[in-house]
């Protein structure tokens, strides 16, 4: 093992999961909505995402290429630092990652969320699960630390850029005169706010990547694009107020107003996976199509190079400042870095709500 990450033994690769088959659909569902009281005819709604691409989603093969581009932009930098990867919702599951690296003498690990973003679903939650395996494995557990939120690191917003100009560059006389929807998953608006209660909130980090990427556009075309954010993929009661607009009803909006193409930025997710090749894919650009809109779907980073290999600094960065060094924590817009240990009150499902859900997190203030 290279020093640079030192006291690491493994990486671990954290994600939500999904199913293989068609089998696995309804049981990986009740999984996910465990305890939420979602009825069976729900589930059966949702599943039908899922069956519509052969009951398989496609979040597997793209974590399985993200760890392999992790371990090859290690290997190019000299780096021996195992990948292992497990999932919240579905196999593998995390614990039995976890598990089998302890068998192999692992005391560290170093883990990384598949979600940019901090609120509860992407990032406390995470945390939750991570606590609830250390707590199953007893005193077989290696040490966790998790990787702080990316969504401001530089080769994210990179990718990201460039998946936006490859798609405008698709569209009718090219990118300038697009409109470009930012995308990312909704989220009750009781989420949003308790986000922002240590620090800056899940839309506000949205908004920081949109402004990053809306000045590079600028710089590169001479000119400010049109540009708004928008959400999709909610769920749960109707009652209950989400982070809006709905992305199909914003391009409807952007009809109206006379908007004639759009480059669709999926920048809430790290790949296609059933978020965007559904919701997006079909759905929205289904909508572009009923309001007369071109449209053009930038690609997800997935395993684009500037993303992995910020990825990998940000590894070497905290192996770093776990040895005591004074490495700067590297990120682009005006939030700056979070910070590598989440506060203890950081992200919560509700402002105030206090649980006894064990949590992988910082000491109370």
């Amino acid at each position: 093992m290279s020093n640079t990450v030192i006291p690491y033994d493994a990486l671990l690769l954290c994600s939500f999961g999904g199913p293989n088959t068609p089998d696995d659909v309804i049981p990986f569902l009740k999984n996910v909505t465990v305890g939420k009281g979602i009825p069976e005819e729900r589930l059966a709604e949702v599943g039908e995402h899922y069956y519509h691409f052969g009951g398989r989603s496609p979040i597997n093969e793209q974590n399985l290429a993200l760890r392999q581009a992790l371990e090859d932009e290690l290997h190019s930098r000299g780096i021996t630092l195992p990948v292992i990867w497990g999932n919240r919702n579905w196999h593998p599951y995390t614990v039995d990652a976890l598990r089998d690296a302890s068998a192999f003498g692992t005391k560290r690990v170093l883990t990384l969320v598949t979600s940019a973003y901090a609120s509860y679903s992407g990032s406390r939650q995470y945390r939750e699960h991570l606590a609830a395996a250390v707590a199953e494995l007893g005193e077989s557990a290696p040490e966790i630390d998790i990787l702080r939120p990316f969504f401001n690191a530089p080769g994210f917003v990179q990718s990201n850029f460039d998946a936006i100009v490859a798609a405008g560059e698709t569209l009718t006389g090219g990118i300038k005169g697009a409109h470009i929807v930012y995308v990312t998953h909704s989220i009750p608006d009781t989420m949003q706010d308790a986000s922002a209660v240590t620090g800056p909130g899940y839309r506000e980090q949205h908004e920081d990547v949109r402004q990053a990427i809306d000045a590079m556009l600028e710089e590169r075309y001479g000119e400010a694009l049109p540009s708004s954010l928008s959400y999709c993929s909610r769920s749960g009661d109707p009652r209950t107020p989400w982070l809006e607009p709905d992305v199909n009803d914003h391009i409807e909006a952007l009809a109206a107003q006379g908007v004639t193409k759009i480059v669709i930025a999926p920048i809430g997710f790290i790949s296609d996976h059933m978020e965007v090749a559904f919701d997006l894919d079909i759905e929205a650009t289904e909508t572009a199509d009923e309001m007369k809109i071109e449209s053009a779907r930038a690609a997800t980073v997935g395993t684009a190079a500037p993303f992995v290999k910020s990825i990998v600094d940000m590894i070497v960065e905290r192996a770093a400042r776990e040895r005591g060094e004074n490495v700067e924590a590297v990120a682009v817009g005006s939030l700056g870095a979070f910070p590598d240990v989440a506060p203890a009150d950081s992200c919560r499902m509700r402002h105030g709500e206090v649980t006894n859900i064990p949590v992988l997190a910082g000491p109370e203030d």
